[in-house]
């Protein structure tokens, strides 16, 4: 049960209004249950002076939150930091300053910070979409700006629903600390394509990695070519159950973790965090092909794996192979 405060959801969304509105929704039983009430509160009931509360409380890309932003909420403010890491890590010395400058064109044109869903994406990637975006009439800017913030705050709200799960598991093991969890194997949901070195029973050895640990990149079968400026996003399953078959009903849910675009060499940017252990679990990563070629059989393709506990430190590369009317797919290194 998702039982929080307006100060916690406050931290997801910088506008009061919808941070109210949130507490009188709630509690909520499950995560998607609070998305669903969180995008109706956004979209129907906080008007624009609510939407330009919330995108003030975002630091500018690239910029640490101000003073008066982590006073407004520390959350929202360390959570800004760690979405845009990847755009950091990623800045060269003139992408910084280009983007910067940018910032500053923006701001005087929409009188608003530029807000796009960072997580995942670099200072390059944030940089051509902020061009992108830079033609369009404010009427139109401030709808995509909505949107955006939607995005940001259905990632932290399953932050803060993975937060009280952790205080809750951490109260549990106090408590019961006799009791043993076994974890058994679960069902591999596309398996046979993802057989790795781990299942060998080699153990596995700590590093320090040197990419992200899921990684994808597309190749255009027909065209002989990368595949460029396919959206690509990556998704997490939370339920008590995984999604072992298409035709069983689930009551889980997928909590997005990092939206990119394909370069030029067909390749994401950075989809999840550069962490040594990933999270054992399913995942999705699904791309954008119908945007990518409306003539085409598929109007988006989703693939799913499983990452297990004796695979954590490994890295899987997820490459799709795309014609008009066929893909596939295979466990890349």
């Amino acid at each position: 049960m998702g039982v929080f405060d307006q100060k916690d959801f406050l931290g997801c969304c910088g506008s009061t209004k919808f941070a109210k509105e949130m507490v009188l929704s709630g509690p909520f039983s499950n995560y998607q249950q609070a998305v669903e009430a969180a995008r109706d509160i956004w979209f129907n009931k906080v008007d624009v002076n609510g939407w330009l509360e919330a995108f003030a409380a975002h630091p500018k890309i690239g910029e640490s939150p101000s003073h008066s932003q982590k006073t407004k909420s520390s959350s929202s403010a360390q959570w800004s930091e760690g979405e845009q890491s990847t755009a950091l890590a990623s800045a060269t010395d003139s992408s910084f300053q280009e983007l910067i400058e940018w910032n500053a064109r923006y701001l005087q044109k929409f009188g608003i910070v530029f807000l796009i869903f960072a997580s995942g994406r670099t200072t390059l990637e944030i940089l051509a979409e902020m061009k992108k975006r830079y033609v369009n009439r404010p009427i139109v800017e401030l709808e995509i700006a909505a949107q955006e913030q939607m995005k940001i705050t259905e990632l932290r709200l399953s932050k803060l629903f993975s937060l009280q799960k952790d205080a809750s598991s951490e109260a549990k093991t106090d408590n019961a600390t006799d009791i043993v969890n076994k974890a058994g194997d679960r069902i591999s949901v596309i398996g046979g394509h993802l057989t790795s070195e781990a299942s060998t029973g080699k153990p596995s050895q700590a590093t320090t990695r040197t990419r992200p640990p899921i990684t994808t990149h597309v190749l255009d079968v027909a065209q002989g070519s990368p595949a460029a400026g396919i959206e690509v996003q990556l998704e997490i399953w939370e339920g008590n159950e995984p999604p072992s078959a298409f035709t069983q009903s689930h009551t889980g849910h997928w909590i997005l973790q990092g939206t990119s675009m394909t370069d030029k060499d067909g390749r994401s940017g950075q989809l999840i965090s550069m962490v040594d252990n990933l999270n054992a679990g399913i995942y999705c990563i699904s791309f954008n092909t119908g945007k990518y070629n409306p003539a085409g059989f598929f109007p988006y393709v989703s693939i799913v794996f499983e990452v297990r506990e004796s695979q954590k430190l490994e890295h899987f590369h997820v490459p799709l192979l795309l014609s008009p009317f066929s893909f596939s797919t295979y466990r890349g290194s």
